[in-house]
């Protein structure tokens, strides 16, 4: 008996162990590597038929993302009850796998267990999530008044946020209405649908918020955040002072409006202020100055942030490489490249697309295939920004190498993809191939051809001389052209002097009431370039009329991580007077290489002397003459300009690159161009 009793007794402690093993809410790490152990006590114990104790094993599985190991664990139940099907369904849903909650719900009524109000509120998430499908939400809301279940706290806000998702809020209304009880939540909740929907109903919102009886942090960061979707910054900055218990969120929350539309000197002012800061805010500023092109204070900030040991993310570095690429900072780029390796940060697509962007839009192309090949993985964007950087750099056959590379190994190409090819053809004239590639996009890839599309053939056929063709292209296209188009073709036209398709594409550049006075600049010229002087007089009296001016041209050159930038017959710089003696020395030795300056794109009511002199301080020009006396002899010197390159300075930076032994590498509007002992990389065709 004394033996019985004792066996008794270690099966009571047994028993009892295991329920409080299993009814620990915080495991430590070291209990959570024995949960197949645990899974063996437990059967030890007999208590794998349990309802309690199986239900509270599957919540530590689900806990630690076990859930094919807790599917196993309750199939060896002979019978189950709602506990732990609950549990199950649970637990899934919280490890992101709808689907499997879902039919472990329609299972659990198979099986004629009925669902209780622990059940709905999982299932109502889980369809919302599986689905996206309102009418089986609705089945469920359907099922809980055919039970004659009374909707709960937890239930009424489960349907609340699923009809919100819907932008149903009117049943979202109704259902708020008729809970018995409500909480700060399900107040939260409405709030929430309100402030998300499609446009938005903000004034409904603000009436939720006002009569709500207690108002937590998420409520205020809600309302906030809805007066910041929608621009007016003065009534969230009131309710941010306003609100109570402010947490780094709502910090966050105010510092996106201000950055999306309280202007870049009040960001700045806020985030300054801000107690405390982490990668989200650094983000938001630095993604701000970016967007804004102030890439120098984009790059001091990301600075700063080091400085204050605030390890950036993948977001951070791909902004900052945003605005190298912008400005052509291959320094910077470079450093930030051996940043990321030095830290060991992964170089997944994102990062090593952006790095890719970088380097090809700062003229490097092999170290742009060098980030490329090194990726683990190459998604169509990789692959985009790889045959944009050929065809942007002139390398014409490598961007339709790869291409044909990509297609080979099934990655299929899009939109983008066919811009970058499109224009690879047309940097390098070659018609046949265009239209072979054009008319293979709906033929052999699927892909509806868009404005840019036709945009690129009739680039393509306006700088092969193909004029006529061009205009009938337009002509003929499905889609109205729009301003690209028709300027793809003015451009062409002052390539080759065709002043007559010339009118036919400027009259249609003012129907459609253009603001770049560039067009009509261009107009001007070909109708100088014409001696047409009557026409190109009232192309000026237009210009007058309507206010508008050719956009004025500027260039950065970035000189040890810094970017300077210059814009025509500026003086601002603080090595202005060396610039301006660097520019008289250009001048006198372009004239001993007998360079003889193209005035054909200064406007006609300048004397010789004057255009001449106008041409000398160009933008492009004055970046090049601060490279030359910035630099180490024999440096690159590399140059970013917001406008086409015009012909003077694409003559006369030729020469430069030979009388001072320099590689020059611009990037205009459209391409690049590396010159190199007296001639260039687009060989004059461009």
């Amino acid at each position: 008996m004394a033996l019985l009793k004792r066996i008794a007794d270690q099966e009571r402690t047994q028993k009892h162990l295991t329920l409080s093993l299993l009814n620990k809410q915080h495991l430590p790490i070291s209990f959570k590597q024995h949960l197949i152990p645990l899974h063996a006590h437990l059967i030890k114990s007999g208590l794998q038929q349990s309802d309690f104790s199986v239900g509270n094993f599957i919540s530590q599985c689900a806990a630690l993302g076990k859930m094919c190991y807790a599917n196993k664990v309750f199939d060896e139940m002979l019978q189950p009850n709602s506990f732990v099907w609950n549990t199950m369904i649970r637990g899934y849903q919280q490890n992101h796998d709808p689907s499997n909650a879902v039919a472990f719900f329609n299972r659990m009524r198979a099986q004629g267990i009925s669902p209780d109000h622990f059940t709905f509120p999982f299932v109502i998430r889980a369809y919302a999530a599986a689905s996206n499908d309102l009418v089986k939400g609705q089945w469920v809301h359907g099922q809980l008044i055919k039970m004659r279940l009374e909707i709960d706290v937890f239930v009424g806000t489960s349907l609340i946020e699923f009809y919100g998702g819907f932008g149903e809020m009117g049943m979202v209304r109704k259902v708020f209405d008729e809970m018995p009880v409500r909480d700060t939540v399900s107040w939260t909740a409405v709030l929430s649908g309100y402030v998300n929907q499609l446009c938005g109903d903000i004034e409904a919102a603000r009436l939720v918020f006002d009569e709500m009886p207690v108002k937590d942090g998420i409520a205020w960061n809600t309302m906030i955040a809805g007066y910041v979707r929608i621009g007016d910054i003065g009534v969230a900055r009131s309710l941010f002072d306003e609100a109570c218990g402010k947490d780094l969120l709502t910090y966050n929350i105010l510092l996106g409006g201000y950055a999306k539309y309280g202007g870049l000197e009040a960001m700045l002012q806020f985030f300054n202020e801000m107690p405390e800061r982490d990668v989200v805010s650094w983000n938001t500023v630095i993604g701000g100055l970016v967007q804004n092109k102030r890439t120098n204070e984009a790059i001091a900030l990301f600075h700063r942030m080091q400085r204050e040991k605030v390890m950036p993310n993948s977001v951070t570095l791909v902004s900052i490489l945003i605005a190298c690429a912008q400005v052509g900072a291959l320094d910077v780029g470079t450093w930030l490249h051996a940043f990321i390796d030095k830290n060991q940060i992964d170089l997944d697509t994102m990062v090593g697309t952006a790095l890719v962007d970088m380097y090809s839009k700062c003229g490097a192309l092999d170290c742009a295939l060098s980030v490329f090949d090194s990726m683990a993985s190459q998604d169509v964007v990789a692959w985009n920004a790889m045959i944009m950087g050929f065809s942007m750099n002139g390398k014409s056959k490598n961007a339709l190498e790869f291409f044909k590379q990509m297609r080979d190994q099934d990655i299929k190409p899009d939109e983008v993809t066919m811009i970058g090819v499109l224009c690879a053809c047309s940097h390098a004239g070659l018609v046949n191939e265009g239209w072979k590639i054009f008319h293979s996009m709906q033929q052999e890839l699927d892909i509806t051809p868009k404005i840019e599309h036709y945009g690129c053939m009739v680039d393509l056929l306006g700088r092969a001389g193909l004029l006529d063709e061009a205009y009938e292209f337009i002509q003929s296209m499905p889609i109205a052209p729009h301003t690209g188009v028709w300027g793809a073709l003015l451009n062409a036209c002052k390539v080759h002097g065709n002043v007559d398709i010339a009118e036919h594409a400027i009259k249609h550049l003012i129907e459609l009431d253009i603001e770049d006075g560039g067009y009509l600049a261009t107009m001007s010229n070909i109708y100088a370039n014409a001696g047409k002087w009557g026409n190109l007089a009232k192309m000026r009296e237009l210009m007058r009329e309507k206010g508008i001016n050719k956009l004025p041209g500027c260039s950065s050159i970035e000189i040890n991580g810094v970017i300077h930038e210059f814009g025509v017959e500026q003086k601002i710089h603080p090595r202005t007077k060396e610039i301006y003696e660097m520019i008289e020395e250009i001048s006198k030795q372009l004239q001993r290489a007998g360079h003889i300056a193209s005035k054909t794109e200064v406007f006609f009511d300048l004397e010789d002397e004057e255009k001449e002199k106008a041409l000398f301080y160009h933008s492009e020009k004055l970046a090049i003459a601060f490279g030359l006396i910035a630099t180490d002899k024999g440096a690159t010197i590399r140059v970013v300009k917001n406008l086409r390159v015009c012909v003077d300075c694409h003559s006369a930076i030729k020469i430069i690159s030979k009388i001072f032994n320099r590689l020059i590498v611009v990037r205009d509007r459209s391409r690049f161009h590396h010159f190199k002992n007296g001639s260039c990389s687009c060989e004059d065709y461009w």
